[in-house]
């Protein structure tokens, strides 16, 4: 066993998080139909088609229209277009169910992720140890502190809730979102090359090549097989200590 920290190679950490990402967004997408069962999001959504349908059929437009098939249209088209969508709009009941398709999703979205990744990142690996996600386990990674000192539980949740949760999974998923209802725009996409930007430099060039929750959470992905993990940071120094004593010991004066 090694004390120095034994950063985890690349392509493992790649394969580590791959596996973990799958089966996270596998549990994500079971916990959200749980949640969207539970709501009522799908008696919501389809009272907003039905709304969309009335309208159109009443008016004889088609409301999901890109912006160069609205362009092309004539002036008496459009007039007759923004007509219909004005009905739509001042429609109590279709405006109520339009708000709740929004807010449940992104309730549903936030949630959902926030369970998968609470149980695959957090409570297994307080299960197994050491951090360990099933995917690190498979490939013979785990996490420590930056000195080599066994996480505890807050850490662990900090890199789990801070890190992969917040920073690095829902604020990109509900700029994604704005994206595409069009909420957001160039300032929407800027964030995000900003964040992929930050993360990649914090990976190429930070000495333990850890990831945006890493340092967040004062912790490393290190190799289990050749990384020595103290129990406590008394057990660090104590070792410290006796190495130096060693080597004083071996000096010829």
């Amino acid at each position: 066993m090694i004390y120095d920290l034994q950063k985890a190679g690349l392509w493992k950490r790649i394969a580590a998080w791959m596996f973990d990402g799958i089966l996270t967004g596998i549990l994500a997408v079971g916990f959200g139909v749980l949640l969207s069962m539970l709501l009522g999001y799908d008696a919501h959504s389809q009272a907003l088609d039905d709304a969309y349908a009335r309208y159109e059929t009443e008016y004889g437009v088609v409301f999901d229209i890109s912006a160069e098939e609205y362009e092309r249209m004539t002036q008496a088209e459009i007039d007759h277009y923004n007509v219909a969508y004005d009905a739509l709009i001042h429609d109590q009941n279709a405006m109520y169910a339009y708000n709740m398709v929004i807010n449940l999703t992104m309730v549903i979205t936030s949630i959902g992720i926030l369970l998968a990744v609470l149980l695959w990142e957090f409570f297994i690996p307080l299960w197994i140890g050491n951090g360990q996600t099933l995917g690190k386990k498979i490939f013979s990674l785990c996490l420590v502190r930056n000195d080599g000192v066994k996480l505890n539980g807050l850490q662990l949740f900090a890199r789990t809730v801070l890190g992969k949760y917040a920073v690095e999974t829902m604020i990109p998923v509900f700029i994604l979102m704005m994206l595409f209802w069009g909420t957001a725009g160039l300032s929407g996409t800027l964030v995000l090359f900003a964040l992929a930007l930050a993360q990649l430099l914090c990976i190429a060039f930070s000495r333990t090549n850890s990831a945006i929750h890493d340092f967040l959470a004062g912790t490393v992905v290190v190799d289990i097989t050749s990384q020595m993990i103290f129990r406590t940071t008394e057990d660090l120094i104590a070792y410290k200590k006796r190495i130096a004593a060693e080597q004083a010991a071996r000096q010829v004066y």
